[in-house]
């Protein structure tokens, strides 16, 4: 009886993490050398949208190296970029929420993340992608965009 709680909270957390678009490193690019620990670098990661198939965003960011910065235990940059695709045909399910997230990584040990919602502008068709990093007490307004019409695909011939 005892595992009842902990599996309902395993089970909580992978319903809550199952809406989340998972990355896949794309590939990386050292920017300081370090003797000891990993070299500094920037990462590239792509993802699709888990609502809407037909789009893929890429995110870039910057990461520490050094024994500290390989081990997890610095705060990251909160510098971001992002671009974002047409892949395939993209069909937009009705009642789509505004601002929802569709990535989320750490970028610290406790209270800093790097987000990406998605935004729909209705008026022009266009999907809109948010890159940015909150913390809880001193958040970044350093942000970066991303959009995507929503076009015909062509068939396949």
């Amino acid at each position: 009886m005892r595992l009842l709680p902990i599996v309902l909270v395993i089970v909580g957390l992978l319903t809550i993490l199952g809406k989340y678009a998972h990355a896949e490193v794309v590939g990386e690019t050292s920017t300081e050398f370090k003797l000891l620990g990993a070299n500094s670098k920037i990462v590239i990661e792509a993802f699709d949208d888990p609502m809407i198939p037909g789009v893929t965003c890429y995110v870039s960011y910057p990461t520490k190296g050094g024994i500290k910065g390989t081990l997890g235990l610095l705060e990251e940059r909160s510098e971001a970029s992002i671009a974002c695709r047409q892949t395939g045909p993209i069909t937009v399910p009705p009642g789509l929420k505004k601002g929802d997230d569709v990535f989320s990584i750490s970028r610290s040990m406790l209270f800093k993340k790097l987000h990406v919602q998605r935004y729909i502008d209705h008026k022009r068709n266009v999907l809109v992608y948010l890159v940015y990093t909150d913390k809880l007490i001193d958040g970044s307004p350093k942000h970066n965009i991303s959009s995507v019409p929503v076009m015909p695909w062509p068939s396949q011939r």
